[in-house]
């Protein structure tokens, strides 16, 4: 019984199935064409999104077209409005400078009937003027008017003595020019005279230098016991303006100015300038103040030598302030000052050929 409902079971099942087939297969005609249909209807798609993005890509460029034209737009309106806004001051500004130019108009048309007694338009008839274009610049005009005012301003009042006073100043006036003619004369002749006294003076320079110069290179080689000194005119070609350079070479050195020597060969180098001017032109007394104290004895003796020689080649006296002993020795007079009381000051002279006498004498 039991494998009677099993068979039974196995059948209805069997149909079941059989039927489930059946409809599977319908299922499956059905389906048959439907992978040519998605086919199609994929392409179809592709087909369309292919137009919509051409369609996209030529939105785009009308809308950056349109974008373009819309910034070229602002633009242009931007640059109209700053062009209207300029247009505006502009106008602004011609407004005001023809009100001015009325408000002139108005003021020179009041000043012409005031100052001409007629209207501005019979100006140029009156003054005889025909041609309204020959005019000159009213800014020349108007300088011109300035200036011609200034000059009535400084005139002054009308002066009734003026022919007097032009006559008193016209005999001034011959007065001054004669002796303005006497001053030129007298400013020819002048530098005539300074010319002369220029040439004579550039003359007897040049002379009292030479002298003066050969003198001073014979005494620089006995200071020195040689070398060579020399004096030049520097500076100017002119002896009135030139100065005067030293160049020495003491023996054994190389020439140089005086102002690179040592203390001793600049005092050499003086002395020999100064006895070298005393032989050209002697003068009654020579002051020394203490000229042997960069010396050292050698020359010292030499100073000292040269200094009797002079005293007995020109009628020159020499005043010599020392403290060395070899030249307080070879003088004729020594004039000392002591103090034997406190404040008190008392001058000693002492003659040393009268004591050289005298020690003889003894």
């Amino acid at each position: 019984m039991r494998w009677l409902q099993r068979t039974k079971s196995a059948n209805a099942q069997i149909a079941s199935l059989d039927d489930r087939l059946s409809g599977i297969k319908a299922e499956l005609v059905s389906l048959a064409d439907l992978p040519g249909k998605i086919a199609d209807r994929r392409a179809k798609i592709l087909n369309e999104i292919g137009q919509a993005e051409g369609a996209r890509k030529v939105a785009a460029d009308k809308l950056a077209e349109a974008t373009n034209a819309l910034r070229e737009a602002d633009k242009a309106v931007r640059e109209a409005q700053t062009g209207l806004s300029a247009a505006r001051e502009t106008r602004a500004r011609v407004e005001a400078r023809l009100e001015a130019a009325r408000e002139r108009r108005a003021e020179y048309a009041r000043l012409i009937r005031e100052n001409f007694e007629c209207q501005p338009e019979e100006v140029l008839k009156s003054a005889g003027i025909e041609d309204a274009s020959k005019l000159p610049l009213a800014q020349e005009v108007e300088q011109q008017l300035i200036k011609l005012k200034a000059e009535r301003e400084r005139l002054g009042g009308v002066n009734l003595q003026a022919e007097e006073e032009a006559a008193r100043l016209g005999g001034e006036f011959d007065g001054m020019e004669k002796e303005r003619e006497d001053l030129q004369e007298a400013i020819a002749k002048l530098r005539t005279g300074i010319m002369s006294l220029n040439k004579e003076g550039r003359k007897r320079l040049l002379e009292a230098f030479d002298t003066v110069k050969a003198h001073f290179e014979r005494l620089f080689k006995i200071l020195f016991a040689g070398g060579e000194a020399e004096l030049q005119l520097i500076e100017s070609d002119d002896p009135l303006e030139s100065g005067l350079e030293i160049m020495c070479r003491p023996p054994g050195k190389k020439a140089q100015v005086l102002t690179l020597l040592s203390g001793g060969e600049k005092a050499l180098t003086a002395l020999a300038l100064i006895f070298a001017v005393f032989l050209t032109n002697p003068s009654p007394i020579c002051v020394l103040d203490e000229v042997d104290a960069p010396l050292d004895d050698a020359n010292v003796d030499r100073f000292c030598t040269m200094m009797e020689e002079m005293v007995r080649t020109t009628e020159t006296r020499f005043l010599v302030i020392t403290h060395h002993p070899m030249t307080m020795s070879r003088v004729n007079r020594l004039f000392g000052v002591t103090m034997q009381e406190k404040g008190v000051s008392q001058l000693v002279s002492v003659d040393l050929q009268a004591a050289e006498r005298f020690r003889e004498a003894s």
